[in-house]
């Protein structure tokens, strides 16, 4: 009955193919993508005018390295300084402590061959995309189907924030190893957590949202006990994936105060960025920084700080109501679920919100597959379509413009 079954889905030979080679027909979708891009990137270098961040002409070089790129390469080159640079006001400035060595690491080590490390950047971001995209699809094709998930893939790789498979950011890296510990979630594959929480931690800010997901997914696993037994091996593994997750999420506070001999000198580099746009606020406090942001921005725009507040309130009740409510989304399992409800508490918690905030949402990239359950074609090709048209406008306004305080990546 099931061989019977498996030749009649398989008898087409578009069918035949996804279900024998799934890895190639996201290889072609991923590579396609990636030319679509491309081909915005050189569209972006032709029109940008002279007084843009990168100027007319730009190659894609200059994008690749561009940003908090330079960053990363002055890690990989340099290192993290053991003083602070400081105003004349002693604050201290933006420096290389606020963004983790894993990926400059690797990258330069990819890149030593290739005689730049810019190259090593973008094969990493590369390589770690199409990983991602692999694991995505393993991730959804149990809970929406095989088809409609090469569909999320298909939207992932096309997404409004697909430049950053092809700039030297640790952003598809960080994806790769959520989405591992996601599928390992899935399966309950707890050993192989412990690596790709520890690789997370140090790849870039996010390991504390993951420490709060265990927690919940614990919490979940022991009420759901009677239909889903939770044994003690388990519970044994999800304390400790918890323990992990959040030492060496707050292990990065301790390594940059023992090296520069300042306590919060992880905490003070964040805030650098942060008094770009509020000024010295002092200290910093969780959740404040959406307090900030609606003052700052509502502000900005003429319109009472209140407003902000109660747009700030509806915002995340709407959001917290999808996540438990819309079936879509339910369909992509508990897992996937938890991680969204922790991510988005997490940059609550610590975010200051302005133009980055369309790259900080990257991680929530498993929630394409709720786009791509609706099975009608005009559906799925119009949220391709505008995919497309998101990233281009990122791309032209990030990279190809780059000159307005809302034009940073």
């Amino acid at each position: 009955m099931a061989g019977g079954l498996t030749s009649s889905l398989t008898a087409h030979p578009a069918r035949a193919v996804l279900f024998r080679h799934p890895a190639l027909v996201i290889l072609v979708s991923y590579v396609a993508a990636r030319a679509v891009t491309t081909g915005l990137f050189l569209l972006t270098s032709a029109w940008a005018p002279a007084g843009s961040r990168f100027g007319p002409g730009a190659s894609l070089a200059d994008y690749i390295v561009g940003w908090d790129a330079q960053w990363y390469w002055l890690i990989a080159v340099e290192g993290y300084p053991a003083d602070l640079p400081r105003d004349a006001a002693g604050m201290v400035g933006e420096n290389a402590w606020a963004f983790m060595p894993v990926f400059p690491l690797l990258a330069r080590a990819v890149g030593v061959p290739l005689g730049a490390w810019g190259a090593g950047g973008v094969l990493v971001a590369l390589a770690a995309g199409y990983g991602c995209c692999i694991l995505l699809w393993m991730l959804l094709r149990e809970r929406i189907g095989r088809i409609a998930a090469m569909w999320g893939v298909a939207f992932f790789a096309f997404a409004p924030m697909a430049a950053m498979f092809q700039v030297a950011y640790a952003e598809t890296l960080f994806l790769l190893l959520l989405l591992w510990i996601l599928r390992c979630l899935q399966t309950r594959r707890y050993g192989w957590l412990y690596p790709a929480v520890i690789l997370m931690a140090y790849t870039r800010p996010g390991v504390l949202a993951v420490a709060l997901m265990f927690g919940l997914y614990g919490i979940w696993r022991f009420v759901a006990r009677r239909t889903d037994p939770l044994h003690a091996g388990e519970v044994a593994h999800i304390l400790a994936l918890g323990a992990l997750a959040t030492a060496t999420g707050f292990s990065w506070t301790v390594i940059a105060g023992a090296v520069t001999a300042d306590p919060t000198a992880y905490l003070d580099t964040e805030l650098a960025w942060r008094r770009m746009w509020v000024g010295d606020t002092g200290g910093f406090l969780p959740f404040e920084g959406w307090v900030q942001a609606a003052q700052f921005w509502f502000g900005l725009w003429g319109l009472p700080a209140w407003l902000g507040f109660v747009v700030l309130g509806v915002g995340i009740a709407l959001i917290g109501a999808l996540l438990l409510f819309e079936p879509h989304i339910a369909r992509l399992g508990v897992e996937v679920r938890l991680w969204a409800v922790s991510y988005l508490v997490y940059l609550l918690a610590v975010f200051f919100p302005q133009s980055s905030v369309f790259r900080l949402l990257f991680p929530l990239s498993p929630l394409w597959g709720a786009f791509a359950a609706p099975r009608h074609p005009v559906w799925r090709a119009s949220i391709l379509i505008l995919c497309v048209l998101g990233q281009w406008w990122w791309i032209w306004n990030m990279y190809g413009l780059g000159t307005s305080f809302w034009q940073i990546p």
